[in-house]
């Protein structure tokens, strides 16, 4: 068995590895640390959890932050506090903050905050298209969850010719705006609510930009919240695109062919089809004028967050990268 831990195990973020290691074939959980909740029992503060495991949080102090595989599941600027010393002396670490995702320079400027580790090398960990290299890695930065579903419904076509311009238009359930409540999240100023937020500049953007901007490709993004609990839902619209919509279909299944996590679909996908698993759905296509439009849809906490980090960790140990995620979805 490999022995699991995880920084930061009381968020959502960090709930849902503790959920998926506690059901995983090859995986133990090691420790789980919480700063609020050190010394109280993991199935008292995550009752869905209870039965499942007897252990308690720990405090996040570096001497108790060892195991064969360690997750840090923090906001951003605090994995660059534990990273140094985890990859010195864990056989693996997967990090889900911002810390690591983009260069040291750009994540100065998009963050606010200087980075105390600038420099480290590490595999970005969009699994479908780095799985070699995050297989001869020890080091992965997850993505983020909206880059994940939107550089997901539009890989396949980034070498066709006269791209030049993409538009990333995502609607969010409220968790993946994390734990703690705040005014934007209160459920009165939600519910029955569409709200656009961060409409040109959000931290994300810099992210698609690195993955699918190349060759001087445009890339726009605006994210929406909306009354819902778990679920991106991601509106690609793809510009000046000569093939037609059987071609851009067969690219999409021949591309994610050996991609048993991407389910391409002419339909349009829907939140409830992904609820709680790892798959992205992806469909809807259709072509007016040069325009494209592609659909996808993921769980924010599953693939866009522990789903997929959980996916790299067994591709990073040598095991079947379905292992422990090989379920369906919560539908209806």
């Amino acid at each position: 068995m490999i022995e699991a831990g995880v920084v930061g195990g009381s968020g959502y973020t960090g709930s849902e590895l503790l959920r998926i290691i506690l059901n995983h074939p090859e995986f133990e959980l090691k420790f789980a640390t919480s700063r609020s909740y050190s010394g109280e029992r993991i199935g008292d503060i995550l009752p869905s959890l209870e039965r499942l495991t007897d252990q308690s949080f720990v405090s996040p102090s570096k001497e108790q932050l060892e195991g064969d595989l360690v997750f840090t599941a923090v906001p951003h600027t605090k994995a660059m506090e534990y990273v140094p010393y985890l990859v010195e002396n864990c056989s693996t670490v997967v990090d889900l903050s911002a810390d690591y995702r983009i260069p040291t320079r750009e994540f100065e400027e998009v963050y606010g905050a200087q980075h105390s580790d600038p420099g480290r090398e590490c595999i970005y960990g969009l699994t479908e298209l780095n799985r070699e290299k995050i297989a001869v890695s020890s080091f992965v930065a997850n993505p983020g969850c909206f880059p994940t579903g939107a550089c997901l419904s539009v890989l396949p076509l980034l070498e066709e010719d006269g791209v030049n311009r993409i538009l990333f238009d995502s609607k969010t359930g409220i968790s993946g705006a994390g734990a703690k409540p705040t005014e934007s999240t209160h459920f009165p100023n939600v519910q029955e609510e569409v709200s656009p937020y961060n409409v040109t500049s959000h931290r994300h953007l810099s992210e698609m930009k690195m993955v699918v901007g190349g060759n001087n490709r445009d890339v726009y993004f605006t994210p929406h919240i909306i009354p819902s609990t778990r679920g991106i839902l991601t509106t690609s619209h793809l510009f000046d695109v000569s093939l037609d919509e059987d071609e851009v279909f067969k690219l999409f299944k021949d591309y994610y062919d050996d991609d048993y996590f991407v389910r391409v679909k002419k339909d349009v996908p829907k939140l409830s089809s992904v609820r709680g698993s790892n798959f992205v759905d992806i469909g809807g296509f259709e072509i007016k004028e040069g325009r494209l439009v592609v659909v996808s849809a993921i769980d924010n906490l599953v693939k866009g967050a522990a789903g997929q980090a959980i996916q790299n960790a067994n591709i990073m140990n040598n095991l079947d990268e379905k292992l422990g995620l090989d379920y369906a979805g919560l539908s209806p």
